[in-house]
């Protein structure tokens, strides 16, 4: 008997007659896609426009406006929320001269969405910018049929035990390389800083990394890299997840781990700046497990257990190749004495924005406590 996958219907529809139309011509006008953050802090919303010629940089794309009472961000007696574009990219789907534009939200008078976490994050930045920080994020999912149930696992049960699918290979091993490989080329033609991919743990749980990347432009590549994997999924018929812990059991969750470092941690001798980035880190453990998810820590307490690779959300810990700790130094940094670490704390469902001004307020402006400070007066 043929399994129906569970996959859209719009899947389904006849790919070939699309491509007859991709194919026609645009006599110089350019369709740009205008991408951004909706209410949920979680979902990315895009529509588009024509431009009567090829934007060169992202001041040529105007500003836009849309309806926030439909994705959560205003009332309907005063809808409209203003699109700042702040990051264009070639659009992968509807190719060159087309764009990809990411957008920061502003509502009606101007100040950003509750959910626009990139206007505080840049601020930020721009204090630290002398100490150049550099990021590389890990961002890991799982792919779903659209009846929820992850793609590729038995209907009515569950596939043998983890082990044998991390990095694996074989139609028993993974499902739908199809989908990682397709959103790796997209990426790559974006221009988003996309530079790995694995399969993970879990069955149907893969992981994109994307950096470095210096400074805001991690939030920005990032969260282009997510808008193209949904986007991706889409003509597939399948959906990816971003929930931190989507199958209860003895199964991984999924997180975001945040890999960082100043210049000085990267210099000869710069273990002790890790080491004193750390300890700052350690004094901090409740305010950045608060933003490190969207919940407050909530969806992160399904999946910082102290089981499958993670660290207990109560305690703060560090270790070198310690994948069962808060902070993990890679061995290869404590033999050469410099480098980078690891954050493994930071859900996959964070909003990098959030996680990377977090560490810079603790490790570089050196704040503590679970207050931080507006900067905007100084």
């Amino acid at each position: 008997r043929a399994v129906a996958m569970s996959v859209s219907h719009s899947s389904r529809l006849n790919k070939l007659v699309r491509e007859q139309y991709m194919r026609l011509p645009q006599d110089g006008r350019v369709q740009v896609t205008y991408v951004w953050i909706d209410g949920s802090g979680e979902g990315v919303r895009c529509k588009s426009r024509t431009l009567e010629k090829e934007p060169k940089s992202i001041e040529d794309v105007p500003e836009w406006n849309f309806d926030g009472s439909s994705t959560a961000q205003a009332e309907g007696s005063n809808s409209d929320m203003f699109l700042v574009p702040v990051c264009m990219f070639r659009d992968p789907f509807c190719l060159d001269p087309n764009k990809l534009v990411l957008c920061e939200v502003l509502k009606y008078n101007r100040k950003p969405a509750e959910t626009n976490l990139r206007h505080t994050c840049k601020k930020v930045m721009e204090l630290v910018k002398d100490s150049h920080p550099w990021f590389g994020m890990e961002q890991e999912y799982t792919l779903l049929g659209i009846n929820g149930h992850p793609y590729g696992w038995p209907d009515n049960g569950f596939p043998g035990p983890q082990g044998p699918y991390y990095c694996g290979v074989g139609a028993d091993k993974v499902y739908g390389r199809d989908i990682v490989e397709s959103h790796y080329k997209a990426c790559l033609y974006a221009g988003v800083k996309i530079c790995g991919t694995n399969a993970e743990v879990m069955p149907s749980q893969w992981e994109f990394q994307v950096g470095p990347c210096e400074g805001i432009e991690m939030g920005d590549h990032l969260w282009m890299a997510r808008f193209i994997l949904h986007r991706v999924c889409e003509d597939f018929g399948v959906v990816a997840t971003l929930d931190p812990k989507p199958m209860t059991g003895n199964w991984n969750g999924a997180g975001c781990h945040t890999n960082y470092s100043t210049e000085e941690m990267r210099r000869e001798g710069g273990l002790k700046h890790i080491e004193a980035a750390i300890e700052k880190l350690s004094k901090r453990h409740d305010y950045h497990i608060c933003v490190y998810d969207p919940r407050g820590g909530r969806d992160n307490s399904r999946r910082l257990t102290g089981h499958h690779e993670t660290s207990n959300i109560f305690e703060f810990s560090a270790g070198v190749a310690n994948r069962g700790a808060s902070i993990r130094i890679p061995r290869q940094v404590g033999q050469d004495g410099y480098g980078y670490f690891e954050d493994r704390r930071p859900a996959a469902n964070c909003d990098p924005y959030a996680v990377t001004e977090a560490i810079m307020r603790t490790t570089v402006l050196n704040e503590s406590g679970v207050e931080t400070k507006d900067y905007a007066e100084h």
